[in-house]
């Protein structure tokens, strides 16, 4: 009887000591986890320049250099913007437009309502 009765303190003693290592070992965790919370926008920007860096390096092994690859992406960002350059000012001229057409507009109603 004695000898089972040891037994059963040493395993409760280890059950206990089980039960505190796995809370301390689960507090560490959600501590470790506040600290290192991540920014959406960031993981974001992160992410983008990966796929590009990962763009341009299949690109590079098509195009057999980086020297070639970094001419084609050379040509393909100026036509982007010969493209978008004057759609740009296209835009901007239409916006100023609507202004001012909105403006005449407030004009002859504050005219018309004195």
């Amino acid at each position: 009887m004695i000898g089972g009765r040891v037994e059963h303190e040493q395993s409760a003693l280890d059950a206990l000591h089980k039960a505190d290592l796995r809370d301390a070992y689960e507090r560490g965790r959600r501590d470790e986890r506040a600290g290192r919370k991540r920014h959406p926008l960031l993981m974001t920007v992160v992410f983008l320049l990966a796929a590009i860096g990962a763009a341009l390096l299949a690109m590079a092994a098509v195009n057999g250099s980086f020297m070639r690859a970094g001419d084609v992406v050379d040509q393909q960002l100026n036509v982007a913007a010969d493209r978008a350059g004057p759609a740009a000012r296209n835009a901007a001229g239409e916006a100023g437009q609507s202004l001012r057409d909105a403006g005449r507009s407030i004009g002859n109603r504050t005219q018309n309502a004195g």
